[in-house]
C-alpha cells in the first residue's frame, strides 16, 4: 500500500539544509550514460502522421491561444463547473457573445482549411467555400475577456517514434485534434496516445493486478469503469492543462511537477527500487525525496527539476515515451497506479458535512452514497475535478426538501443524488456495476 509516513520520513532524511542547493540526483557518470544511450542512432524519429492515403499531411487544428481565451470564456458565461466533454454556452443576456464566437470558429476553421488544403497541393475546387466574416467583436466581451485570437490554423502533425531495442517501440501524434472550442489545449507538440484499455486486457491479468494492489472487488470494478474515460496503463497525454497526464486515471505532474503522478512515481520507488531503475532512473527520471519530478536533458545531461523537468518532458518525445513503456511492461507501475489511485481518489471514506458551522451533519459519504454507480459518479467527479463538489450541497437541498435529520434518512434517496451529481458519464446505465435499490 501506499505510505506517506515512509515517503515523509524519507523527505527528512534525505532534504536538503535550509537554502541548500538540492542534491543532484543524478552522478556525472549517470548522465555521460544517458546522453550517449539517446544519441545511439535510430532511437528517435520523427516524420508526418500520415495514417492512410486520404489523410493530408497539412489539417486544421485549434490554437493554444485560442483555447486559453476559450478557457476565461467559459468562466465568464458559464461560472459553474461543466465537464471538459462540454462546451460552454452562454446566458440569453449574453447570446450576441455566444453568435459572434460561433460564427469566428467557423470563419478561422475556414480559412485554416483554406491554407491547409493549398498547402497539401489540392485543386481549387476542393477548397471549402469560406465562411461569412462575423465582423466587429462585441466591445463588452473585448473589454472583459480580451482580443480573441484566431481559432484555428494549418499545421502538418508529427508522429514521434521513439525505440527502445528488440522491437521495443512508443509512438506518439501531436498536434492532438480537439474540439474547435476545447478550453483545456495547451501545447501543440504536446502528444496523446490513449494506450491499452484496460477493457481490453486479459482478465487474468487485470484480476492479478487489481488483487496485488490491495484492492476489493468493488473498488475493482468502480476503478474499471471510469478509467474507460481516462485511457490504460500507458496512456500518455501531454497537450492540456495536467500538463503531463499518465495512466489509467491520467495522474498529472502539473505545471510545477508535483502532483499526483508524482505519488505513482515515489511509491514505485520506495517499494520496488529494483523495477523503478529498470522504467525510469535507467532512462532518465526521477522524483527527488521530496516528491518533485527530477529529469536528466537527453540532449545535455542537465538536470532539471520540477517546471523545467515538466517541460523537458513535453518538448522531449523521448522523455515521454519513457512513462508509456513503463505503463506498458512494468507490472510494479501499473500496481503504483492502483494503489495511489485508492489512495488519493477513492471517495468512500472522505468526510461528508452537510450544512452551515452551527447546524451542520457530519459523516461519511459512504453513509449516503452505498452503490457502485454511486460511488462510479463521485470518482469521476474526484479524478478529473479534484473535488467532490457539489455533493454536500445536493445533499443538503435533499435533505431541506424532504425533512430529513441524518445522512442515512439521505442515503435512501441515492439515486437522485447520483443523478445531480452526474458528471461525464451516466454510471447509472452501466450494467457492471451494483446500483440503488
Amino acid at each position: 500500500m501506499l505510505n506517506p509516513a515512509a515517503i515523509a520520513a524519507a523527505t527528512l532524511l534525505f532534504a536538503a539544509p535550509p537554502g541548500a542547493r538540492p542534491q543532484a540526483q543524478f552522478s556525472d557518470a549517470e548522465k555521460a550514460t544517458l546522453v550517449a544511450y539517446w544519441a545511439e542512432p535510430g532511437r528517435y524519429a520523427a516524420e508526418p502522421a500520415t495514417t492512410s492515403p486520404k489523410r493530408e499531411v497539412w489539417q486544421v487544428r485549434l490554437t493554444t491561444q485560442a483555447s486559453r481565451w476559450l478557457w476565461d470564456y467559459q468562466k465568464a458565461v458559464a461560472p459553474a463547473l461543466i465537464p471538459p466533454t462540454t462546451d460552454a454556452a452562454a446566458a440569453p443576456d449574453r447570446a450576441s457573445w455566444e453568435a459572434w464566437v460561433a460564427a469566428k470558429v467557423a470563419y478561422d476553421r475556414a480559412v485554416a482549411q483554406a491554407a491547409a488544403d493549398a498547402a497539401n497541393g489540392a485543386p481549387p475546387a476542393h477548397t471549402a467555400t469560406p465562411a461569412p466574416h462575423p465582423g466587429p467583436a462585441p466591445a463588452a466581451m473585448v473589454a472583459a475577456l480580451g482580443n480573441p485570437p484566431s481559432f484555428a490554423s494549418a499545421v502538418a502533425p508529427m508522429r514521434h517514434t521513439v525505440n527502445f531495442g528488440e522491437g521495443d517501440r512508443v509512438q506518439m501524434v501531436d498536434h492532438v485534434a480537439v474540439r474547435p472550442r476545447y478550453a483545456y489545449y495547451r501545447f501543440s507538440s504536446g502528444v496523446m496516445d490513449p494506450g491499452t484499455p484496460i477493457r481490453a486486457m486479459q482478465e487474468a491479468e487485470i484480476s492479478g493486478l487489481f488483487d496485488a494492489a490491495g484492492l476489493t472487488e468493488t473498488e475493482a470494478r468502480v476503478m474499471r469503469a471510469v478509467s474507460a474515460l481516462e485511457g490504460g496503463f500507458d496512456a500518455i497525454n501531454t497537450y492540456d492543462t495536467g500538463y503531463v497526464s499518465i495512466g489509467f486515471i491520467q495522474f498529472i505532474t502539473g505545471e510545477k511537477g508535483d502532483r499526483s503522478l508524482l505519488e505513482v512515481l515515489a511509491d514505485e520507488r520506495s517499494g520496488n527500487p529494483e523495477a523503478f531503475q529498470q522504467d525510469f532512473r535507467a532512462y532518465g527520471i526521477d522524483v527527488s525525496p521530496t516528491g518533485i519530478l527530477t529529469v536528466i536533458d537527453p540532449a545535455t545531461g542537465a538536470e532539471l527539476s520540477g517546471a523545467d523537468a515538466v517541460q523537458k518532458v513535453i518538448d522531449d518525445k523521448r522523455l515521454t515515451a519513457v512513462f508509456g513503456r513503463a505503463g506498458r511492461k512494468s507490472p510494479a507501475f501499473r500496481r503504483s497506479q492502483l494503489r495511489v489511485a485508492k489512495a488519493h481518489y477513492w471517495p468512500g471514506e472522505d468526510v461528508l458535512t452537510v450544512g452551515p458551522p452551527e447546524s451542520a451533519v457530519v459523516g461519511k459519504v459512504s453513509d449516503v452514497i452505498r452503490s457502485e454507480a454511486g460511488l462510479a459518479t463521485l470518482y469521476d467527479r474526484k479524478v478529473n475535478r479534484g473535488t467532490l463538489d457539489p455533493l454536500p450541497a445536493v445533499v443538503g437541498k435533499l435533505m431541506r426538501e424532504k425533512g430529513l435529520t441524518t445522512l442515512a434518512e439521505a442515503g435512501q434517496y441515492e439515486r437522485e443524488i447520483i443523478t445531480a451529481m452526474k458528471y461525464r458519464k451516466d454510471f447509472l446505465a452501466d450494467r457492471t456495476l451494483s446500483r440503488p435499490k
